[in-house]
Order: structure tokens, then sequence, then C-alpha cells
């Protein structure tokens, strides 16, 4: 299964670039962030997608994939959490210094 491109909803706090999207029927350690230079992707692998005939299609379960570009102010650490279904993702603020990636919640 392709990831899909998620939607997200991002702004600016003091101290951190933050990042909410919808991750709906997976569990943090499903979830992967990657913070690069100028940029944080995140994503999450389909726990299970057993064949089903739908009557009524509208969203995929699980695959989700996003890259987001990040102000140049901003990618000092990163932080994530998963929490019914929603995914946050903080960037902190300041200089990048290398590349992390991580569960969230620590997981």
């Amino acid at each position: 299964m392709t990831p899909q491109n998620i939607p997200v909803n991002a702004y600016e706090t003091p101290g951190a670039f933050v990042i909410v999207a919808p991750f709906p029927a997976v569990k943090e350690d499903d979830v992967s962030v990657e913070l690069t230079d100028g940029e944080v992707r995140f994503w999450a692998e389909l726990r299970s997608s057993g064949p089903r005939e739908y009557v009524i299609h509208e969203w995929e379960y699980g695959g989700y994939e996003r890259s987001v570009p990040i102000p140049p102010t901003f990618g000092a650490g990163v932080e994530a959490s998963l929490t019914n279904g929603q995914l946050v993702v903080r960037v902190l603020s300041g200089d990048f210094t290398s590349e992390q990636k991580i569960h969230p919640n620590g997981g």
C-alpha cells in the first residue's frame, strides 16, 4: 500500500514549530518522526489491512506519511506525542544541530 499524504495544521509558538496531524488506528511504536535540516518527516506503518468489500469507502486505514518544511529559526530538536489518533510534532526553536529520529511519547 502506498502511504497516504495526510493533512496537517501547523503554527509557531515562542519555543517550537508545532505540527498536528490525524493518525488514526496506529500505536506509538508504529509512528516514526525524523528531523533533518529544514524539514520534518513523519510516517506510520499499516498494522493490518484485511481485505474488505466496502459499501462506502471514503478514507484509508493506515499507511501515513508527510514531510513538512520548517522555518529557518527552528530545528534544535524534535518531540512528538500521539494521543487519541492525533500526532503532535514539536520542532524546537534554535539552530539545527543534527538529524534525529524518534517515536512519539518516547516509544
